[in-house]
C-alpha cells in the first residue's frame, strides 16, 4: 500500500521552526530561543488545504469529513509532519548533535525550511543584529549535500568495484547507494537524464559526482523556503536579498507567531477568524456589520485591541495572510499531490439535495501526480481486492486509470469480498 507523504521542517535553532509546527498542527512543540529546543524528531499532524470536491457537486451542506474539516468548500486534510531538532554549519562533520539530524530527514518528501528573515540569530541560532539569512539557505543545502556525498565517497571504491563486476546500470548502482534516503530508480533516472551524462560511471570525476549529489538532492528534497517574522523591521531587505537568489515559487512569507496568537485568541472567543484568510473580526467589527451581539464574541481591553491592529496593519493586510496555510499548499505543489476522495454512494453526489442529510465526501487521501485510479484505491481500503471501481455518474473505471483533479478524483472502491463499501471510508 502507497505510504503517506511525509513533510520535513527543518531549519537552525530558533528560526522560529517549532513556533511555525504549533501553527501548522494542534501538536505542542517545546518552544524557546535557544539551540537545540527540540531534541528528538517530532511526528504530527499537519492540516493542508484543498478544495474539496462537495463545491463541484454543491454538496458543501452535506460535507462529513471523517478527518479534518470543510468549510464552504475549503477542506483541511490531515498531512503528516516531522519535526527535525535545529540544525547548525559542519553538522555532517558531527557538530551540534551532528549527522543524526540529516539522518531524521531521510525518508522525508518535501522540505520546509523555516529560515530567520529578520536577521536577529546567526547561524547557530544565536542573538545577533544585521545577519544575512540568506546565508541560512546556502548553508543549509550545502550541509544536505556535503552529508549525502561525504556517504557516497566513503566507499566510492568499493561502488565501483561492484558496479563492474556486476555490469551493472548507473541507476542501479546509485539506487543501491540512494535508497538509505527513501530514493527510488525513477528519482535517480530522472537526475541522470537532467544531467545528460555520458560517461561510465566507473570513469567518473570527483566533480562529476558532486554533479549527480547536486542532482539527487534537488530531486530527491525538493524545499519551501518559509520567510519567517516578516513583520520585522529587517525582514524586508532581507527579503529581497533571498529573492534574488531562490525561485520565487520556492518562497513563502510567513509570520508563524501571528498565525498561532490569531488562533489562540479565536478559540478564546476574542475574534472571528479563518486559517489563511487576511481578514480578522472582533466584536465590534461585528457590531458594526449589523448584529448586535457581536457574533457572541467578548470584549477585548484596549491593549489586545492595539495588538490586533498592529497584526493587521504589519502582516494581515501587507502580506495578504500569516502565509502558514500556504507553506503546506506550496510544499503539495511541489509534489505534485492530488486529493482523491472515496464516497460510499456514487449516485448521492449528483443526486438532489433537497431534505438529503447523508453526510458525503467522509474520506479523502493525499496521492502523488500521476497516480493510477488502482493505487489510489490501495490507499483507501488497504490490500483487500477490488471488485470494481466507479466514478461520477456510476461509471466503472480501469485501475490503471491515472487520477487527476477533476477526473477520476471522487471513486466508489468496492471490494471484491463485499456487496457494500468498506466501512473504512464510511
Amino acid at each position: 500500500m502507497p505510504r503517506d507523504p511525509l513533510i520535513g521542517l527543518v531549519g537552525k535553532p530558533s528560526s522560529g521552526k517549532s513556533t511555525m509546527l504549533n501553527s501548522l498542527t494542534d501538536a505542542t512543540s517545546k518552544v524557546g530561543n535557544y539551540p537545540f529546543t527540540t531534541i528528538d524528531p517530532q511526528h504530527a499532524i499537519g492540516y493542508l488545504q484543498v478544495d474539496c470536491a462537495c463545491a463541484r457537486f454543491g454538496k458543501q451542506g452535506q460535507c462529513k469529513p471523517n478527518y479534518g474539516s470543510c468549510h464552504n468548500g475549503k477542506r483541511s486534510v490531515p498531512i503528516e509532519l516531522l519535526d527535525v531538532a535545529g540544525l547548525v554549519p559542519g553538522a555532517h562533520e558531527g557538530r551540534g548533535l551532528g549527522n543524526k539530524f540529516l539522518d531524521d530527514l531521510r525518508h522525508a518528501d518535501a522540505l520546509v525550511h523555516v529560515v530567520d528573515v529578520s536577521g536577529t540569530t546567526d547561524a547557530e541560532g544565536k542573538e545577533t543584529r544585521g545577519y544575512d539569512p540568506s546565508e541560512d539557505i546556502v548553508w543549509l543545502r550545502g550541509e544536505i549535500v556535503r552529508w549525502v556525498q561525504g556517504n557516497l565517497m566513503s566507499r566510492w571504491g568499493s561502488i565501483k568495484r561492484r558496479h563492474v563486476a556486476l555490469k551493472a546500470t548507473a541507476v542501479d548502482t546509485l539506487q543501491t547507494q540512494f535508497s538509505g534516503y527513501g530514493s527510488t530508480s525513477a528519482v535517480v533516472a530522472r537526475c541522470l537524464d537532467k544531467l545528460g551524462l555520458k560517461e561510465p560511471l566507473d570513469n567518473w570525476s570527483d566533480e562529476t559526482i558532486e554533479k549527480v549529489v547536486h542532482a539527487f538532492v534537488d530531486e530527491k528534497f525538493p524545499t519551501i523556503c518559509a520567510l519567517n517574522k516578516i513583520d520585522h523591521p529587517d525582514a524586508d531587505k532581507n527579503i529581497a536579498k533571498i529573492a534574488k537568489k531562490v525561485p520565487p515559487e520556492s518562497i513563502v512569507l510567513t509570520s508563524a507567531i501571528a498565525e498561532v496568537f490569531l488562533r489562540k485568541l479565536a478559540k478564546q472567543k476574542f475574534i472571528r477568524y479563518q486559517e489563511g484568510s487576511e481578514f480578522v473580526d472582533t466584536r465590534e467589527d461585528l457590531i458594526a456589520d449589523g448584529d448586535p451581539n457581536g457574533g457572541g464574541l467578548k470584549e477585548m481591553d484596549e491593549k489586545l485591541k492595539t495588538r490586533i491592529e498592529n497584526l493587521r496593519d504589519m502582516v494581515l493586510y501587507r502580506f495578504g495572510s500569516t502565509g502558514v496555510v500556504q507553506v503546506l499548499t506550496r510544499a503539495a505543489e511541489l509534489l505534485g499531490l492530488v486529493p482523491v476522495f472515496a464516497v460510499k454512494n456514487i449516485h448521492a453526489i449528483t443526486a438532489p439535495s433537497q431534505g438529503n442529510k447523508e453526510g458525503l465526501f467522509g474520506s479523502c487521501v493525499l496521492v502523488p501526480r500521476g497516480t493510477t485510479v488502482g493505487s489510489a484505491a490501495r490507499k483507501v481500503v488497504g490490500d483487500a481486492p477490488i471488485a470494481y471501481i466507479e466514478g461520477v455518474g456510476g461509471i466503472r473505471v480501469a485501475e490503471d486509470e491515472i487520477v487527476s483533479v477533476g477526473k477520476n478524483d471522487v471513486c466508489l472502491f468496492l471490494p471484491s469480498h463485499s456487496s457494500l463499501p468498506m466501512l473504512l471510508y464510511h
